[in-house]
């Protein structure tokens, strides 16, 4: 197990390496001046000159991605002044007459280019409503998933199951912009007097008397938006795996003895059917985390969807790299540990 998770480690930090790729050269081939967004339209050039050399844009492309990468590595050499006003390091030894060193650190993400606060407490802020909001979409699609999965087996070639089937399909083509809207729209404007929702809104209001209100209403309508593809495929999957279950020697043998209903299908069935479902739950759940960029937009929900998309509008090049760094950090840990999950679920599945 030890040699699979190191070899996943190494494939997870080629990934991370290819993202900062993309995004960092996809990034500075667009237009747009940072230094000029930073002062704004009336700067003189003398200020945006001095913006442009402290932001480092003054060098050649190459150069800055190398110095970005030297930022983010946990095993980096810098500048003594520049390590003590920006991170935090562990110093292993000083190089030349002490003005580089050699150090172990926390990956430095920058600064904002809007109020020049540190990217890693932007990131820390937003997190936990995207983990929030991403949870209670997962909630709602393994409960609801499993049991019409289970309701569709057990009603075979009935009215629910081509209703479960039917809706199912439909969940997983929708886009999950396309059902925010629509979800938006009629339950969050159109009934909004009878359901007691609103279109945007956060985990937290803030009332003139009260100060910070908790309102769990608002992770309504994005959550069930953001949880409606992976129930759809959850469905079919319990349905699937509860058919072929259902279908073997144990379970008629069981049906045989006068064992209860609700015993065969709980205690032998379903329990044998959920390991492509929590492979599914665990492998959804990464993917949650980058789906929900558009819904938090849409929704107005504080998460590090929204903050990297009002960094896109702004032009704010390492929030933007920032997330996107540590959400892909987020789906390849995942992702290994959904592996490791499945293999002591089932024992018959060995990590390699």
């Amino acid at each position: 197990m030890f040699k699979y998770i190191l070899r996943k480690l190494i494939y997870g930090t080629l990934v991370l390496l290819g993202v900062v790729c993309v995004v960092f050269f996809l990034f500075n081939v667009l237009p747009g001046d940072p230094a000029r967004l930073t002062l704004g339209q009336r700067a003189d050039v003398a200020s945006l000159e001095n913006v442009r050399k402290e932001l480092h844009l003054d060098k050649p492309l190459p150069v800055q991605f190398l110095m970005y990468l030297n930022d983010i590595s946990p095993l980096a050499v810098h500048d003594t002044a520049y390590a003590k006003a920006n991170l935090n390091y562990y110093k292993i030894l000083s190089l030349g007459k002490g003005e580089r060193i050699l150090v172990i650190k926390t990956p430095y993400l920058r600064r904002s280019y809007q109020g020049k606060k540190d990217v890693w407490e932007i990131l820390i802020e937003a997190l936990p409503g995207t983990l929030i909001l991403a949870l209670a979409a997962m909630l709602i699609a393994t409960v609801v998933g499993i049991g019409l999965g289970v309701l569709s087996a057990v009603k075979q070639n009935t009215w629910m199951d081509t209703g479960s089937v039917f809706a199912s399909v439909i969940g997983i083509s929708a886009p999950s912009f396309f059902t925010g809207i629509v979800l938006a729209y009629l339950f969050g404007y159109v009934f909004s007097h009878y359901t007691g929702l609103y279109m945007t809104g956060s985990l937290f209001d803030i009332d003139p008397f009260r100060g910070r209100v908790l309102n769990v209403r608002n992770l309504i309508l994005p959550a069930i938006t953001l949880g409606i593809r992976p129930l759809a495929i959850i469905v079919q999957l319990t349905r699937s795996a509860m058919l072929d279950v259902l279908g073997q020697d144990y379970i008629r043998t069981a049906k045989a003895k006068g064992l209860p209903g609700r015993i065969i299908l709980f205690k032998h069935a379903l329990r044998n059917a959920l390991n492509p479902v929590i492979t599914a739950v665990t492998g959804w759940f990464a993917e949650l985390l980058a789906g929900s960029f558009f819904v938090e937009y849409i929704f107005g929900w504080k998460g590090i969807g929204k903050v990297t998309v009002d960094a896109l509008e702004k032009f704010d090049f390492p929030v933007v790299m920032g997330a996107v760094l540590v959400t892909a950090a987020v789906f390849v840990t995942i992702n290994i540990l959904a592996d490791i999950i499945y293999s002591l679920v089932d024992p018959r599945i060995a990590l390699k």
